[in-house]
């Protein structure tokens, strides 16, 4: 364990020279349970601040967990196991809670997202290219530069904006740009226009990187040499846009889907119960969460593309990059599509709603449905959304493609035991557990 927290800390903190309880009394599974609940409010503040900037008034019961689950991991507080359980099982459940009403507030500004196929790495003029979560800027950015002569694309988690029916209806909104999120040094190397980053997620570029002066931020975002937009004032940013050279010789044209928001999906349910029914559709295949650099991420890939032809991916968050230029088509006989991109990572609430209506039409737990669930972490959001499905029971997850550093043996036990949790192996070993098998 390592704490150095309170007065009464050892030299250099608790647990510097491997004691493994702290002056307090905590021991080190306590104090890595309540890193954990500060990891998951750090998620859960991300989500909060959408939600805010939408609908303020619903945010007072998440400040409340917030503000009471800091209190919790105050020094001498709390030292008993299960309640520090309980109280990362509150944190979950206001996960659920802030997911969906930022859901219903993005569909209830924005439009239900439908289905739409998004050009790829496609760039043409004036151009502003935006990375982040943050759809309200989005917005607001689409608005000031109507009929500037300038195109705006998305970057990474920004993709699902095209799904939008109040945010589509732009005709400068052109396309995507790149994959998820740590390629943003490579891609604006290259790219002509301008670069805003609206929410977490900016890799901080280096002094010598050629376009801090075409790189804007917004709100919390910041980066020394960067320009900050604020009040929505997008004047600096698009007087440096205009400045930019046209886009010459950015023509791929491979193409992204998106918009299969859960409140579409529900739309085909009849048809999705009788694929369900008939065998048409085997099992459904959550391959979510967020992505990070390196070759490790290439098993959701593998994973996705040796999946039988009768099974659904589910999908969300930046993860999908690693596999959604893939035509995965439809399921044989219908017009359900194999691949379904709920949207952003605060939209993972989708894939609980879909497992909610099957559960609820087949009479079946949602734990004995045919649903295998395969996540990818990277960072503070991911627990929160973690938390949220351990606050609602879900079991069975697969997760990887590394053990989080925080997790220790005992409390992997734990999770082990409680909700069944596997890490992430060999991604042909794992697809052949989690496929469900036929009976002759």
């Amino acid at each position: 364990m390592f704490c150095y927290q309170c007065e009464m800390s050892s030299p250099n903190g608790c647990g510097s020279t491997g004691a493994s309880v702290g002056t307090c009394g905590k021991d080190e599974n306590l104090a890595r349970l309540q890193d954990i609940m500060v990891f998951g409010l750090k998620g859960l503040s991300a989500y909060r601040e959408h939600l805010n900037e939408l609908e303020p008034t619903q945010t007072k019961r998440l400040d409340d967990v917030m503000s009471e689950t800091l209190y919790f991991t105050l020094t001498n507080v709390n030292f008993n196991f299960d309640n520090h359980i309980n109280q990362l099982m509150k944190v979950g459940s206001a996960g659920v809670e802030v997911m969906d009403k930022l859901s219903n507030a993005h569909t209830s500004k924005f439009g239900i997202p439908t289905p739409v196929t998004v050009s790829q790495n496609r760039v043409e003029g004036k151009a502003i290219l935006v990375s982040g979560h943050n759809l309200e800027m989005f917005e607001a950015l689409l608005k000031a530069t109507e009929g500037k002569g300038i195109n705006v694309y998305t970057h990474s988690e920004m993709l699902p904006a095209h799904g939008y029916p109040e945010l589509r209806k732009y005709s400068h909104l052109k396309g995507n740009v790149g994959k998820a999120w740590f390629d943003q040094a490579d891609v604006m190397k290259t790219f002509p226009g301008t670069f805003v980053v609206n929410t977490n997620c900016i890799v901080p570029p280096k002094s010598n990187c050629g376009y801090l002066d075409r790189l804007f931020t917004y709100k919390i975002v910041g980066v020394e040499g960067s320009t900050p937009i604020e009040e929505n004032d997008f004047s600096a940013l698009i007087e440096r846009t205009l400045q930019c050279d046209d886009a010459d010789g950015w023509d791929a044209v491979t193409t992204l889907n998106t918009g299969h928001h859960y409140k579409t999906i529900l739309t085909l349910a009849p048809q999705i119960l009788e694929a369900i029914r008939s065998g048409k559709i085997s099992q459904f295949f959550v391959i979510a969460g967020c992505d990070a650099p390196g070759s490790a991420g290439n098993y959701y890939r593998e994973m996705a593309e040796n999946l039988p032809n009768d099974c659904v991916i589910i999908t969300s968050s930046c993860g999908k990059f690693r596999f959604n230029d893939i035509d995965f088509g439809n399921i044989q006989g219908t017009d359900i599509p194999r691949y379904l991109d709920l949207g952003q990572c605060n939209d993972s609430n989708g894939a609980v709603e879909i497992a909610k209506a099957i559960s609820n039409a087949l009479n079946t737990p949602i734990n004995d449905l045919p649903i295998a669930i395969v996540l990818s972490w990277m960072e503070q959001k991911a627990v929160i959304i973690l938390l949220a499905l351990f606050s609602l029971g879900i079991k069975d997850i697969y997760l990887g493609p590394k053990p989080p550093q925080f997790v220790n043996e005992d409390i992997y036990h734990f999770l082990a035991q409680t909700f069944n949790l596997h890490l992430t192996g060999n991604a042909q070993e794992d697809l052949e557990n989690l496929l469900i098998k036929k009976v002759l």
